[in-house]
């Protein structure tokens, strides 16, 4: 195709991204949709404008998948407000290990019994299709740091942890195929030995990697957001590039935890939240960020830096800073890679098991798994079955199946996998983003009516 359409069709993209939003805000058609269906409008079975094939171009996918995930994760912690000790971080810590692994072994024993795949192939799909979508579940996600709704918490944070508590099982599926990276061989690779087990499996890839992708994300943002506090204080301009400390803060956790062999998608998300953390922990663990003392017309920022007093106000600027960029970087991956996967949805990847596969997933094993990951919860039977229907997949899954493909996933398998995994995608594309409007909107008359009744402002207190 020639340079010239695509430079048509990436500026028609991006102007669309800032048109849609406001478009189809009260719609019951999320953007999502939207970008999906040009996609498929520009591939193979419209216009052909676009050719792509995730199988023989999965490295490229791996890659902008990955770029996606990662700059999502770092929104959503930076967005969790709330101090490690708070019961809250209860619901998505559950949700992301509790429910994550029984959804693993339930499509995994789906893969097994009803789709005839190799055990190894099984836990794959599992691990692939399990994690919900940071990306694609923003309009299920809080709104901002003041956003105390349980609901939406619970959601941002499952989101923002199962991407990188996922991976193990990646690695489990691929150890029984035979696969496994050899970097990644397991603890006996400390002593030579190359061979994948599953005690090296347990101790590396779950324990080792889980742990030390948050504990080296948590150190670099804290660092660094320490250092720019002290920059701050002492030169009004020390955050005048945003983009900069964003996509280098980001790219050092990443970096940093992939080195000693920890889960960078982790060690993103908890960089985020470190910076949050540590404007909470300067505020003594308000309920509300501190003011920025200042009615600056459309958020002049020179006013603004002018105006902070406090090391308080800095912490509180620096995080609204990266996360209004972090958030327009977000949703610019989102187009991008929605359109290509609807231009790689050819027949060949459109898999008629989806047809019952999809509602299987969808209707009866999340919202089980969602019920026994949150038994005895505070959280009311409204926001268990909300939270049940929410369990979006997108990005996050075509990035784990492109990192499979690379690591030398047969390709018969590979096309199977693919199709599957794709056409569900692109199910709860649909269904999620038609849903999702009048849904939250319902449930948030019903949180605001409770609160009436009850006399609580505070939604997080309101179980429904």
């Amino acid at each position: 195709m020639s340079t010239i359409y695509w430079y048509i069709i990436i500026g028609t993209l991006l102007l669309g991204v800032t048109v849609a939003g406001t478009l189809l805000k009260e719609l019951p058609v999320s953007t999502s949709i939207v970008y999906l269906g040009v996609g498929f409008a520009l591939g193979p079975h419209g216009l052909g404008l676009i050719s792509w094939d995730l199988v023989r171009e999965a490295d490229f996918f791996e890659l902008l998948t990955e770029l996606a995930v990662i700059a999502s994760l770092f929104t959503v912690g930076l967005n969790l407000r709330r101090s490690l000790g708070d019961r809250s971080w209860w619901l998505p810590v559950r949700l992301a290990s509790i429910t994550m692994i029984l959804t693993i072994a339930g499509i995994a024993m789906i893969g097994v019994f009803l789709l005839d795949l190799p055990l190894g192939a099984a836990i794959l799909l599992g691990a692939v299709l399990a994690p919900t979508d940071p990306v694609l579940a923003s309009d299920v996600q809080i709104k901002g740091v003041t956003d105390r709704d349980t609901l939406r918490y619970s959601l941002s944070g499952e989101a923002g942890l199962n991407d990188g508590t996922a991976f193990p099982f990646v690695m489990l599926g691929l150890g029984l195929l035979a696969l496994h990276p050899d970097e990644y061989a397991g603890l006996a690779g400390l002593w030579g030995e190359r061979s994948f087990s599953l005690l090296g499996w347990l101790g590396w890839d779950l324990l080792w990697a889980v742990g030390t992708g948050l504990l080296v994300g948590a150190a670099t943002g804290w660092l660094t957001g320490k250092l720019m506090l002290k920059l701050g204080r002492s030169q009004a301009d020390a955050f005048s590039l945003q983009a900069f400390l964003v996509l280098g803060l980001i790219a050092l956790a990443y970096g940093l935890a992939e080195l000693v062999y920890g889960y960078g998608f982790l060690a993103v998300f908890a960089a985020g939240y470190a910076l949050r953390y540590l404007e909470l922990h300067m505020s003594q663990h308000s309920a509300e960020p501190p003011a920025l003392g200042t009615n600056a017309p459309d958020d002049d920022e020179e006013v603004i830096l002018e105006a902070i007093q406090t090391p308080e106000e800095t912490a509180h600027y620096l995080t609204i800073s990266l996360g209004k960029f972090n958030n327009q970087l977000e949703h610019l991956f989102e187009a991008g890679v929605v359109v290509l996967l609807g231009g790689v949805l050819t027949t060949q990847y459109l898999s008629w098991d989806v047809l019952w596969f999809a509602p299987l997933l969808f209707l009866v094993l999340r919202p089980a798994t969602v019920a026994i990951g949150l038994w005895h919860s505070d959280t009311g039977r409204v926001q268990r079955l909300l939270t049940g229907w929410f369990g979006i997949r997108g990005i996050g899954s075509i990035y784990y199946l492109s990192y499979a493909i690379n690591h030398g996933l047969p390709t018969d398998l590979a096309i199977r996998l693919t199709s599957l995994v794709l056409s569900t995608i692109a199910v709860s594309i649909i269904v999620h983003g038609i849903s999702v409007t009048p849904l939250m909107n319902w449930y948030e008359r019903l949180v605001k009516r409770r609160s009436h009744q009850r006399d609580q402002p505070a939604a997080e207190e309101v179980k429904v």
